[in-house]
């Protein structure tokens, strides 16, 4: 029989939200349904990329010949 329980996991502990209905040892799977962040992410600033693009083609906004016959 398999049975959902939903619960929290802290500092190694899983506590359950409610007793599950089981009254002698069982194996169990656990399942984590969040990802685990390992390092905080950095924040980047405003303007990071000024000066990196340094040419835009001229005709950058035109249609492509390729995609005419989905136009």
């Amino acid at each position: 029989m398999l049975t959902a329980i939903k619960g929290i996991y802290k500092d190694g502990t899983i506590i359950l939200n409610e007793k599950p209905p089981i009254e002698k040892p069982m194996e169990v799977i656990v399942t984590f349904t969040q990802e685990i962040e390992t390092s905080p992410k950095k924040q980047r600033k405003a303007g990071f990329a000024k000066g990196t693009f340094t040419y835009i083609s001229p005709d950058f906004n035109e249609p492509l010949d390729e995609l005419k016959d989905y136009m």
